[in-house]
């Protein structure tokens, strides 16, 4: 079966999800990881996307962006690559490519499923992970993040914002809706509600997986 195209949507959040070839580990440690985020806020900078959450995991990277423009993700990912797995081979005294395959990468509707992916991206796995955990929760503030209205609207001060957030990480992602997610992010599919799916659908690549089984036949009757 070919290929489906990636869905990429102008103007709404995406989950993206880049996993290191082998479970390499993509981000040794705080070198690694600040060299990544000099790279990232280069190529942000560069397409103009906005990031609104991101994860150095061990072995994958999450962001969750919105790009101004169709092609404008494919360009960021393609120049964090280039960048990045260059700089990481230098030191690593290694050569190659450090991503299995190309990145994944699925729209996510505005409003409480883009704080869901939010959620879920910044949940991290172990203490090793760096996240963008500490901005939301007032811990630090990380000029790479735009917060977006979701999360403005969750207090009228950074205080009440903060606290709302800390709740949210605190209670964690429903292992359903992480599965979800994951499912969305790596199938290149729409995550939000039924009418946000069926709006991203466009010609000859649909938003969200077809549902499983042979279609019945128009006109087609049960018997027995």
């Amino acid at each position: 079966m070919a290929r489906l195209p990636r869905l990429v949507l102008a103007g709404q959040p995406h989950l993206v999800i880049q996993r290191s070839v082998d479970r390499r580990a993509a981000f040794a440690d705080a070198e690694d990881r600040a060299r990544f985020v000099d790279v990232l806020r280069e190529a942000l900078a560069a397409e103009r996307v906005q990031l609104h959450a991101y994860a150095l995991l061990g072995h994958e990277l999450r962001l969750l962006v919105t790009p101004p423009e169709a092609h404008s993700l494919a360009r960021l990912m393609q120049a964090i690559g280039r960048r990045y797995v260059a700089a990481y081979n230098r030191r690593h005294g290694r050569s190659g490519t450090l991503w299995d395959g190309r990145f994944r990468a699925g729209p996510v509707e505005p409003g409480e499923p883009l704080l869901a992916a939010m959620a879920w991206v910044e949940q991290g796995e172990d203490a090793s992970d760096a996240t963008s955990a500490p901005h939301h929760l007032g811990a630090s503030r990380d000029t790479l993040i735009t917060d977006p209205p979701a999360y403005w609207r969750l207090g009228n001060t950074p205080f009440e914002r903060e606290a709302a957030w800390r709740e949210r990480l605190t209670h964690g992602v429903a292992a359903a809706d992480a599965a979800r997610l994951r499912r969305a992010a790596l199938g290149g599919w729409a995550y939000g509600s039924a009418a946000f799916v069926e709006a991203g659908t466009v010609a000859g690549r649909p938003a969200g997986p077809r549902p499983r089984g042979r279609p019945r036949r128009a006109g087609a009757t049960r018997t027995g």
